[in-house]
């Protein structure tokens, strides 16, 4: 995370539910930084090389079949089910969070998102707000990851 980029932080997974409930079509992406992100605007698939019309990022808006259970625990599962991501990509990686539209799906189906406008960074005291959240329900699950 850069102090230049002029980006807020947000700081706990309360304020980043607020901010989930208050807009659409955001999402959190995994990476370096909006800054190096947006030079290209395009990933690139890991296994065939193929640049995609667009960044690979994961919805944090809320499904309709979730109900009126806790938006806390829907964004801190979101959160939990990339967050090895940092380990498994290599330093500098964060997660931060961009409003955008889905120009199309990429090869694990996530949204592939143009007209980005990067809106916070995610510290990392809130993906272990996450974590704690998901060790406390009921049936508990594990990270998503591929082996």
């Amino acid at each position: 995370m850069s102090a230049s980029d002029g980006l807020p932080v947000v700081r706990t997974l309360d304020e980043l539910a607020e901010l989930v409930e208050r807009h659409q079509g955001l999402y959190v992406r995994w990476s370096r930084g909006p800054e190096i992100d947006l030079r290209k605007a395009s990933s690139t698939d890991d296994l065939t090389g193929v640049s995609l019309p667009g960044l690979s990022a994961n919805p944090l808006g809320v499904e309709e079949w979730w109900e009126d259970r806790p938006v806390r625990v829907w964004v801190a599962r979101r959160l939990h089910d990339y967050a090895h991501l940092p380990h498994d990509k290599g330093p500098g990686v964060h997660p931060w969070v961009l409003a955008g539209q889905e120009a199309a799906r990429g090869p694990d189906n996530e949204p592939l998102v143009t007209d980005v406008r990067p809106m916070c960074w995610i510290d990392q005291r809130v993906i272990d707000e996450a974590k704690a959240e998901v060790a406390r329900q009921e049936n508990p699950w594990g990270p998503l990851r591929r082996g």
